[in-house]
């Protein structure tokens, strides 16, 4: 797989010391440039850079405050955060280091050591991503797993009470799959567990979003920023695409070809962001009601 151009934030509210980065990481890396704290958490929000070089004394918002703020929000805490500063005393070097900064380089810059430095970082960071991903991949269907999703949505509910957005769940079933498997085999099943995860994947395709097999023929898609309504709208888009699938179900009592059911729940802005157990439960029990009134249909 291609490795990606991974982006470094420059922090610096003096435009010499931003050129000198500049000139130091050359075309390597994306650049997000920020010339103050309060600009930087907001590119930082938005962004994701894969590492953040941060100036420590800045007018209004020091760096300091700048790192706590980033190791405060799920969004940004484990982006690595490099202080480049004139102060040199052991305890502002320690005081970087128990904030969550990875390493402390000191002014004036010397070139080559930074760039080995920052190279050497990215490096891990990258290894680290490779590590996180197959971790959290269910190996059968390649999507996120039952781990990736659980943290994700603790992450995302913590992120749509801090901006008071909604945040909408689709727990889905696959309709009567123990029939499938019974009529079809086992390995006729897993193919249909591959093809039912890759539709769904390709039809919650908002960068934003994530589709997660739950377990056995269970999936989830969690959608950020999604009200109710565009949400069911999105779970209809999703039994429409398994329809579309056209994969023969003969013993299914709901239809001649594998169908789903779906059940929808939305956080609101201003409830308690710790209820990804009750999210969870209740979308759980809205997908129960859709089987039970009949299957391949959205209970919301």
């Amino acid at each position: 797989m291609e490795k990606r151009q991974q982006a470094v934030m420059i922090v610096d509210d003096s435009p010499l010391n931003i050129e000198l980065l500049r000139w130091v990481l050359g075309s390597e890396y994306r650049l997000i440039i920020a010339s103050s704290g309060s600009k930087a958490l907001e590119m930082a929000f938005a962004e994701i850079p894969d590492l953040i070089l941060l100036d420590v004394l800045m007018p209004i918002m020091s760096g300091y405050e700048v790192c706590a703020h980033l190791k405060a929000d799920p969004r940004t805490k484990n982006i690595p955060v490099i202080f480049i500063t004139s102060l040199d005393h052991e305890e502002d070097e320690a005081k970087g280091l128990n904030l969550g900064a990875i390493d402390y380089i000191s002014k004036p810059l010397r070139p080559a050591i930074v760039r080995v430095r920052i190279h050497n970082h990215l490096e891990l960071k990258h290894h680290r991503d490779l590590l996180e991903n197959l971790s959290s991949t269910d190996g059968l269907t390649g999507i996120a797993n039952r781990l990736r999703f659980e943290t994700f949505i603790k992450a995302q509910l913590q992120t749509a009470a801090i901006d008071e957005t909604p945040l909408s769940l689709i727990m889905i079933d696959i309709d009567h799959f123990k029939l499938y498997n019974d009529c079809y085999g086992h390995l006729a099943g897993d193919d249909c567990l591959r093809q039912v995860a890759k539709a769904l994947d390709l039809c919650c395709a908002r960068p934003a979003d994530l589709v997660a097999r739950y377990g056995g023929e269970e999936f989830a898609c969690v959608l950020p920023k999604t009200t109710k309504s565009v949400a069911v709208a999105i779970a209809e888009q999703l039994l429409n695409a398994i329809r579309c699938l056209n994969i023969p179900h003969a013993t299914s009592p709901v239809a001649d070809h594998i169908t789903i059911s779906a059940g929808v729940s939305t956080f609101l802005p201003g409830e308690s962001a710790n209820l990804d157990s009750g999210l969870i439960h209740h979308a759980d029990g809205l997908l129960y009601q859709s089987k039970q009134k009949g299957r391949d249909r959205v209970e919301s």
